[in-house]
């Protein structure tokens, strides 16, 4: 099952909302899940596929069979049987029912052609709806991605900050002993 697209806490972090509301919807998102450690990740392909109609899944079909070599084999093996069966079979016996120049054959072409190209730029539109979406999210999930690698780098930062004055008080206590060394050294020589 797939999450929702907006999270039901996406209210601004606290102390943040004039930033908050200079955000977009996938950036408030996306802060929203980081804030909670969500995950941004969902399966587009089926979140599109489940939202389509059956008309639009026929149209889909159609595109897809439409645009393959299969289609264009098969359109051309009946254009080739047509034309040798009325010119070559039936012509002989004085019984062709599409003579040359071939109007039935054209008028055939020209309905599928203006049937089949509205079905495939209803798909292609949908298609392109489906990208959008995609790269919404790829934006989320980027930016996600972004905000959690800063947060990575305030935490190395505030390690390397903690060990360095870890390292800058045990250079001082070195000192303090060799300081004390050097008086112990120096009142024994005299």
């Amino acid at each position: 099952m797939t999450e929702p697209a907006h999270p039901p806490n996406a209210q601004p972090p606290h102390g943040l909302p004039a930033l908050w509301e200079k955000l977009t919807g996938p950036q408030r998102r996306a802060i929203a899940r980081v804030l909670v450690s969500r995950s941004v990740a969902r399966d587009i392909n089926r979140e599109f596929a489940d939202t389509r109609t059956f008309g639009e899944r026929v149209s889909d079909r159609i595109a897809s069979f439409g645009g393959s070599w299969p289609f264009i084999g098969f359109a051309f093996l009946a254009l080739i049987l047509w034309v040798i069966l009325n010119s070559v079979i039936l012509a002989r016996r004085g019984e062709a029912f599409d003579p040359y120049p071939y109007i039935l054959l054209n008028l055939i072409l020209s309905m599928l052609a203006a049937l089949q190209a509205p079905v495939i730029m209803m798909s292609q539109n949908r298609q392109s709806a489906r990208d959008r979406l995609e790269a919404a999210h790829d934006y989320e999930v980027n930016l996600k991605a972004e905000l959690e690698i800063q947060a990575l780098h305030e935490k190395l930062d505030a390690l390397r900050a903690r060990d360095w004055a870890a390292l800058v008080e045990m250079q001082q206590q070195q000192i303090q002993l060799l300081q004390r060394l050097l008086e112990r050294a120096t009142g024994e020589s005299a």
